[in-house]
């Protein structure tokens, strides 16, 4: 009964913005470029396939994520995509997620000699435990995992090595059988997940909890440490990846989700964070075109607050 489920509620019209942007001002490096946005309703990051007699028995549910994803492709292919010069897959939140795990398929659409990128935004989920020692994203993950029958996008090499799928789903393991040029593009702060991850519902967060997640300025110094162990739990999990040189990263320790999307993003705006004395859209531009001595881009932001450039930039997205 909503927008995440339904295309009947959906906007007719959405408009560009961030690294969708038309205006070269704000978008310098891929303004120009063929954009195609793809609605999402889904519930698994277009991987599902699986259908269910639903409790009551009057119906059967209907998962077809990976079969729209495949659809949508196919039919891009045949009006034009085939013959892209250079492609760059995208999404934020369930969306960067949807990256992750798509990304080699994605390239494997094109001849070798196309480049063909991924840039992940807010997709970097964690798991951890929330602050009543529960592990309440895993809970969230194994019920989609299970329902929607995900295995098939699930990278293979965590599926063999024995780990349970819902493991699997994770972008810290999907990330080490990446074989595409990644960007991955997080906050070590995000606020959804201090919303949701570090302090759900489900934990029964107290008043002080609450205003925490609701704004970080509003933590305190022990509420601040719990949170830096989740920038490490992130850290940690990229880090894993060793010498694939595959992956790079942009971590930024803003109190944000979703920097490359929307109206109220920090793409390329007054307010955006710097990283390496490079803005996101500096960053993100040099890494695709090959701009940057280095092949592989590795920043990862200090720990909050000590980034002035995200202080104008602290309020959720």
């Amino acid at each position: 009964m909503t927008y995440f489920g339904s295309s009947k509620f959906m906007q007719r019209h959405i408009n560009f913005t961030g690294i969708l942007s038309k205006d070269p001002a704000l978008n310098p490096d891929f303004y120009s470029w063929n954009r195609v946005f793809v609605r999402y309703c889904d519930g698994a990051s277009f991987a599902g396939d699986s259908q269910h007699v639903d409790q009551d028995g009057n119906a059967t549910l209907f998962f077809r994520g990976r079969r729209i994803w495949e659809a949508v492709l196919d039919e891009l292919m045949q009006k034009g995509l085939a013959h892209s010069e250079q492609a760059l897959l995208t999404g934020c939140s369930a969306g960067g997620l949807a990256t992750l795990l798509h990304c080699n398929d994605f390239r494997a659409r094109f001849p070798p000699e196309v480049p063909v990128k991924c840039l992940p935004d807010a997709g970097f989920f964690l798991n951890v435990e929330d602050i009543s020692g529960q592990r309440s994203m895993r809970s969230v993950y194994s019920g989609v995992v299970h329902l929607q029958n995900v295995t098939e996008v699930l990278p293979k090499g965590c599926l063999l090595a024995k780990k349970d799928p819902t493991e699997c789903f994770f972008p810290g393991e999907v990330i080490k059988s990446i074989r595409t040029p990644t960007f991955i593009l997080n906050s070590a702060y995000d606020s959804w997940q201090v919303q949701n991850v570090v302090a759900p519902d489900r934990s029964s967060p107290d008043e002080p909890w609450r205003r925490c997640r609701a704004d970080i300025r509003s933590c305190n110094s022990s509420q601040i440490q719990v949170l830096n162990g989740f920038r490490k739990a992130m850290v940690d999990d990229l880090k894993a990846v060793g010498d694939n040189n595959n992956c790079s990263w942009f971590i930024d320790s803003c109190f944000s989700h979703c920097q490359s999307w929307f109206d109220n993003s920090p793409w390329n705006t007054p307010v955006a964070p710097r990283l390496g004395n490079k803005t996101l859209v500096e960053a993100a531009g040099d890494w695709y075109f090959g701009r940057s001595q280095r092949q592989v881009v590795r920043e990862i932001g200090c720990e909050y607050p000590c980034n002035p450039t995200c202080n104008s930039h602290q309020l959720p997205a």
